[in-house]
């Protein structure tokens, strides 16, 4: 039995390279990436993946665990799928990343860096996802992008819709409430995402999943993660969802990035501040010096905002945080 996960960990290849069963065929692609097929023709077409970021180890081990299963026939296979484990390097080193965060990489945005090794991987990620929505041209596609958060967050859980120009997809956003979610945030502008990716370039129903904060293998309760998993096993097995347990989850946009230019960059806020921290009208959310040394402060512009994935600590020219609006659903 191929168990990608352990593969991947291990630095090796799979003896196997594809496989078939009564329910399934399956093709072990390459370090980390697993397509499965349904026996049967189906009309929805779906990416799972994990790992972008390496030390983000839950939603790898959920991952992992739902291909286990598919294999050894315990979950049906309804839909055309591939799962990805997105940086080899960083998860064996037990870390974000190597040398450049992946999920600022993709849309192309990897020419503009020097190559290494996770250059290369976001090119092939882009290949590999390109060749397999293709493959299955008249179908619906999804595409969940799973993360956990290098820090606490008030709302625990929350969803990242990719920016776009077309309607969000109903399914897809009935998909994120059933997950029991605490928040959903819409971006406000093209980014260099993954799932930013699969939106632009596929049209796919995409979307980013944060579900609580990164810990080491093996330090990880999946129960807590039972909601998000259940949702995307019912998606696989083409079985509905029940109906949300939670309060209505809140929704957010996006109105601003904080981007870093100076060395010298500060936010107002504690390192350990929690994601979701707010801010209110007037008050200087970062401060940092421009290239004439003159002090420029960034101030919150509307009553109240919210801050969500600060960082002091980012490359020059990357994002420090985002700037959130409370919205009606």
């Amino acid at each position: 039995m191929i168990d990608f996960l352990a593969l991947l960990r291990q630095a090796q290849s799979a003896e196997m390279r594809q496989g078939t069963s009564s329910q399934l065929n399956w093709w072990w692609l390459d370090d980390g990436i697993l397509q499965f097929q349904p026996q049967c023709a189906s009309e929805t077409t779906v990416v799972i993946s994990a790992g972008i970021h390496g030390n983000e180890t839950a939603p790898i081990e959920l991952l992992a665990q739902l291909c286990l299963d598919l294999l050894q026939g315990q979950l049906e296979l309804k839909v055309n799928l591939l799962c990805i484990l997105g940086n080899p390097y960083a998860i064996r080193a037990g870390v974000r990343y190597i040398e450049n965060d992946m999920n600022r990489m993709f849309c192309g945005a990897y020419h503009d860096l020097e190559d290494s090794v996770e250059v290369r991987r976001a090119a092939e990620l882009e290949q590999v996802v390109s060749k397999f929505y293709l493959s299955y041209p008249e179908t619906q596609r999804f595409h969940f992008d799973l993360h956990t958060a290098i820090r606490r967050s008030y709302l625990e859980t929350f969803a990242l819709l990719p920016y776009q120009v077309q309607a969000y997809d109903t399914k897809l956003l009935e998909l994120i409430d059933a997950a029991e979610l605490d928040a959903l945030v819409y971006h406000n502008a093209i980014g260099a995402t993954f799932t930013q990716y699969t939106s632009l370039n596929f049209q796919a129903a995409s979307v980013t999943l944060e579900l609580g904060k990164a810990k080491p293998f093996g330090q990880n309760n999946l129960f807590e993660f039972l909601a998000i998993d259940s949702i995307l096993r019912n998606l696989v097995a083409a079985k509905n969802n029940p109906p949300r347990k939670k309060i209505q989850i809140r929704t957010f946009k996006v109105v601003d990035s904080i981007l870093k230019f100076s060395e010298d960059f500060k936010l107002n806020l504690a390192d350990d501040a929690a994601n979701f921290s707010v801010f209110h009208l007037g008050e200087v959310i970062a401060t940092q010096v421009n290239s004439d040394n003159q002090v420029l402060d960034y101030v919150a512009h509307l009553d109240k905002v919210f801050i969500l994935f600060p960082n002091n600590k980012v490359k020059l020219g990357l994002r420090a945080g985002l700037v959130l609006e409370e919205i009606t659903a």
